[in-house]
């Protein structure tokens, strides 16, 4: 069976994405990207896009020129070359050889999705673009089918919990806190984190708190 996950991030205000900057600047919706890598000028890239907006600007506010190559009604479509190794989010996601499927903007947010070719790609994907892209949601995953049923996942970011948090929530699993029976009670795990049992119990409802946040929002 595939272990393949479909992957749907929003990214606030990214980095070195055109498509983003349009949209935010005119309020509007960006989708319908397209691309292509001219073969006599390899180190270059052409990019097209479809933006809705009320009403654009002659000249928007971003490091290419954008030009208007299509137009009805409130819909336009831009075209603009870039270098390639911009930095952008796409590329970031490219360099791990997983296509973007679709991208399209809402305003300054940026939506993207890919096929990661297991939960360990995902998160090396999610870790490459977290370290430049601080304003990183994952909206939904999707497993490939299995049985004929779809299998939906959810990514925890570690990262929410604070060091004191992961420390209690490992330490009470492998104590066996969490079992039925419980192998310790929380005057033990306490015990052996060297805290009280209130700080414990503080710790560990905040820690699941976040936890239940992720899966339950999810």
């Amino acid at each position: 069976m595939p272990s393949g996950i479909r992957a749907e991030i929003r990214i606030d205000d990214p980095d070195g994405c055109v498509v983003a900057q349009a949209a935010a600047e005119v309020d509007g919706t960006a989708q319908s990207v397209t691309k292509s890598v001219d073969p006599t000028s390899p180190d270059r890239m052409t990019e097209e896009f479809m933006l809705e907006a009320e009403e654009s600007p002659d000249e928007f506010d971003t490091d290419v020129d954008l030009a208007e190559i299509f137009s009805y009604g409130s819909n336009s479509v831009y075209r603009y070359q870039r270098d390639l190794e911009r930095g952008c989010p796409c590329e970031a996601i490219e360099q791990f050889d997983c296509p973007v499927v679709d991208v399209r903007a809402q305003g300054s947010a940026l939506y993207l999705t890919f096929h990661a070719p297991d939960m360990e790609g995902l998160q090396a994907i999610i870790g490459a673009l977290q370290d430049r892209h601080s304003n990183l949601d994952v909206q939904r995953l999707l497993q490939s089918e299995q049985d004929h049923a779809e299998q939906h996942l959810v990514f925890v970011d570690r990262n929410t919990l604070t060091s004191r948090q992961l420390e209690v929530l490992e330490t009470a699993h492998e104590m066996g806190y969490f079992d039925h029976p419980k192998r310790a009670n929380a005057g033990e795990v306490a015990a052996e984190l060297e805290i009280s049992g209130t700080t414990f119990t503080e710790h560990l409802a905040a820690a699941q708190t976040k936890l239940l946040d992720a899966i339950l929002d999810a």
